[in-house]
């Protein structure tokens, strides 16, 4: 998060005390063997100019002798991790190498026969994705592509050259009524059928668009803050946090569905007054309460019902045991799923994800747009 430098903000806007908001022991760090373990495994990151992404190859910039491939679709975001990355080369000796950073969509098949024939990765993570729940209500068929779509592309392609993926979910494909949640449930499916590893993230504090972004924005520019509902609440993490626990996942004798241990969720409007208090302890700051918004949901959780937990091998990660699909069912919903996609049948589509995802309870908003997609369609 840039720093605001606004009158009456603190000029650290970047550096809240997260700790002290979270109110917990930070989740346990990865060892330096555990690191050591993968360090000289080849690694694509996609997505690797995200928040997430770029956080993790930092931190991988600190071993040698890593050997990184970085794809990202964004054009800025991957300049900005070029130029972070330059810095981190100049301040270290003997750091890892970047060996290709390549602008271009994970979906993308050609490219990526081309990355795995030429740089022969054995690790993927996998976080590209689309995760801003109220616009992606609007752009389903975009959420399909890229979280759906691509995520098979890149695990059909990983499975032929013998790499493992280690998928970076969210909560919200637990018990979805978002159109992010339900494609991202379907992505972990895909993944977990391929044989790689799902970690299921809570909220990451200081990640690029998340709430705590809009905050420290309307903070500097002396904005109420905006709050949804008085009770939502949500679990958070630190990004120290989610890459630690990133590497955890990616460990070889990691489970295949993990979560992060944590205890206790918290509520949105408490990390608004506290981000206040932060940013701006000298002057009284207003919340706004504008009501759930398509797809949202008042609390979110790691697991299902129907899922089984138990500690995983590394702490800090909580070990889930799946209700997997019957594999040729799902290859023939998912096959139905990508030509609803291709033909942009709205109805179809949404009726696809139902099967693929059975809780899952599409938004009236995305209602509207099927609706409206069948009456052009079949007038």
């Amino acid at each position: 998060m840039p720093t605001i430098y606004t009158y009456g903000v603190t000029a650290s806007l970047h550096q809240p005390n997260w700790r002290a908001f979270l109110g917990r022991p930070p989740l346990p760090a990865s060892s330096p063997e555990e690191v050591d373990a993968l360090a000289q495994t080849p690694t694509l990151i996609t997505g690797a100019g995200g928040s997430i992404g770029s956080a993790l190859a930092l931190r991988l910039a600190h071993w040698a002798p890593w050997r990184l491939i970085f794809l990202e679709s964004s054009e800025n975001n991957l300049h900005k991790l070029q130029q972070a990355w330059m810095g981190e080369m100049k301040a270290r000796s003997g750091a890892a190498v970047a060996e290709a950073t390549l602008l271009g969509d994970a979906g993308d098949r050609a490219l990526l026969e081309e990355v795995f024939a030429a740089h022969q990765p054995r690790i993927v993570f996998h976080a590209a994705a689309y995760k801003h729940v109220p616009l992606l209500e609007q752009q389903p068929f975009a959420a399909i592509a890229n979280n759906v779509l691509a995520t098979a592309t890149l695990a059909a392609v990983a499975a032929e050259h013998g790499a493992r993926i280690v998928l970076l979910s969210t909560d919200k494909a637990v018990q979805p009524a978002s159109v992010v949640g339900a494609t991202k449930r379907v992505a972990e499916e895909i993944v977990l059928a391929c044989g790689g590893t799902v970690l299921r993230l809570s909220n990451v504090l200081d990640s690029s668009g998340s709430v705590t972004e809009i905050f420290a924005r309307q903070i500097a520019s002396g904005a109420p803050l905006t709050v949804t509902d008085p009770s939502v609440r949500r679990y958070f993490l630190t990004m120290d946090e989610a890459v630690d626990l990133l590497l955890g996942a990616a460990q070889p004798d990691s489970s295949a569905l993990l979560a992060p241990a944590l205890q206790a969720d918290h509520r949105i409007v408490d990390l608004a007054r506290f981000m206040a208090r932060e940013l701006a302890p000298h002057r009284e700051t207003p919340i706004h309460f504008s009501g759930l918004r398509p797809g949202d949901k008042l609390t979110e959780r790691l697991w299902d019902d129907d899922e089984e937990t138990c500690p995983a091998a590394r702490g800090g990660l909580l070990s889930i045991r799946p209700v997997r699909p019957e594999a040729a069912r799902f290859k023939s919903d998912l096959a139905a799923l990508c030509v609803a996609l291709r033909e942009r049948d709205l109805p179809a589509a949404l009726a696809q994800l139902g099967v693929l995802v059975p809780g899952y309870r599409p938004s009236e908003t995305v209602l509207a747009l099927a609706q409206n997609d069948a009456r052009r369609m079949y007038v």
